[in-house]
């Protein structure tokens, strides 16, 4: 991702478009086909240097006039004259941005699948693996790990579809000059804007100003910010799950050479997960700017130029840097089974309250009897730290509806996860036709 932001990357872009340029307009008889190929043949970066263009842009203080100057004076005979005729600025700056993007999306897509498929993987693997599900901090009902990594897993997907959508919009090719009506161009320009687009390998748009609108590219940066916000949100449950406390599962350690902490020894602390969270919140902070550069002054002003080249790099390449770490971070997940029964009984069957309560209310007991019973059972466990099972079963109320067999078969945490091992199957079965 870095090197499709690189300088060099960047000035090969707009060159291209300078090239496509001339190639169409000598397609419709504008200039010569002879004045194309060489302007064409002069394009690239081992010729217009990006040294010789900075030093130009030093002197005219316009990165666009100086791009033009430096592949003019690199043309033949008189080939120069007719490099960027009819073309502004914005012309070159959003279609070669468009290519970067179609490029950054394309790298960022393909992590997105790599990292879907892990998820994939893991959810197969634990479709069975039976954990303490928690809401409010608190527990809840069992559900599996398997459920956790395929919901996971789905949300995914749907970003590699928003990323999908938005490139549609987003890597658009213009050539339709200073406030977007191609009049430079004469009557070839709308044919002309046409040409380039397609040469490059880009739709060409269907309006403009003197620039695409920015509510496409604000929106790509809300994708992203949404892809590492799933990520911040996978990261956060993996630190939580690999507290002291809890240690269900966590980041691998090497005991041979990392080290936790210069001062505590002991310490084995999620830095992948954490930095993956604290990232997160500086793609998330793009948002703002890059929607603020859609209200313009009238056809055009220069507000978003600056701001974009920090943003649109930015904001590709850390959304890049994530995906690379939640890559790792799954790669390298360590599973500790023992502390996960551990848990799931940590409340002394507390967490069967709903189940006990669906099954009295299934043999007859009113279902708001039942509740109340359960619960009031549940308080005097959790507050005299006995087997929920012990309580129920010494109220005289259950006679006739619950015996202890059946008390004790409600009571398995490990029977009661519904249709979950389905739901992932499904899942699973439906990831066959995703990429």
């Amino acid at each position: 991702m870095k090197n499709v932001w690189e300088s060099e990357n960047k000035l090969q872009k707009m060159l291209d478009v300078e090239a496509a340029l001339a190639q169409a307009e000598a397609d419709m008889g504008m200039i010569s086909q002879e004045h194309a190929s060489e302007i064409k043949s002069k394009a690239k970066t081992d010729i217009v240097t990006l040294e010789r263009v900075n030093e130009i842009e030093r002197e005219t203080n316009h990165d666009i006039a100086a791009l033009m100057k430096g592949l003019a004076e690199k043309c033949e005979g008189d080939a120069g004259e007719y490099v960027h005729f009819g073309a502004t600025s914005n012309d070159i700056v959003d279609s070669s941005n468009s290519l970067l993007l179609k490029e950054s999306i394309q790298i960022l897509k393909n992590k997105t699948v790599k990292f879907t498929k892990l998820l994939l993987k893991i959810a197969e693997d634990n479709k069975k693996t039976v954990c303490m599900g928690r809401t409010h901090g608190q527990h809840a009902l069992p559900t599996t790990y398997g459920m956790k990594f395929a919901l996971w897993a789905d949300e995914m997907h749907r970003h590699y579809e928003r990323l999908d959508s938005v490139e549609k919009r987003l890597c658009l090719g213009m050539m339709t000059g200073a406030v977007g009506t191609t009049a430079a161009l004469g009557e070839e320009g709308w044919e002309i804007h046409q040409r380039v687009s397609k040469l490059l390998g880009l739709k060409a748009a269907s309006l403009t100003n003197q620039v695409l609108q920015r509510d496409n590219h604000a929106e790509f940066m809300m994708v992203n910010a949404n892809i590492v916000t799933s990520l911040d949100k996978i990261a956060l449950e993996i630190r939580n799950l690999q507290r002291t406390e809890l240690m269900e599962l966590g980041e691998k350690f090497d005991p041979e050479k990392q080290v936790g902490s210069s001062t505590m020894p002991h310490k084995m602390n999620p830095i992948t997960a954490e930095r993956i969270c604290g990232v997160a919140r500086v793609v998330r902070s793009y948002v703002i700017p890059a929607l603020e550069n859609n209200p313009l002054w009238h056809e055009r002003d220069l507000t978003n130029s600056s701001c974009e080249r920090i943003i649109f790099p930015e904001s590709c390449i850390l959304t890049d840097y994530i995906l690379n770490l939640s890559i790792k971070l799954m790669s390298n997940l360590v599973f500790y089974p023992e502390n996960i029964e551990r848990n799931l009984n940590y409340t002394n069957g507390l967490i069967m309250a709903e189940r006990l309560m669906a099954e009295l209310t299934r043999a007859g007991m009113g279902r708001q009897t039942a509740y109340a019973l359960v619960r009031e059972c549940a308080i005097k466990s959790n507050k005299e730290n006995l087997l929920l099972s012990d309580v129920i079963l010494s109220r005289d109320e259950i006679e006739g509806y619950l015996n202890q067999s059946d008390v004790e078969t409600i009571m398995d945490p490990h029977t009661y996860i519904g249709s979950a091992i389905l739901s992932v199957e499904n899942l699973i079965k439906e990831s066959e036709s995703w990429f």
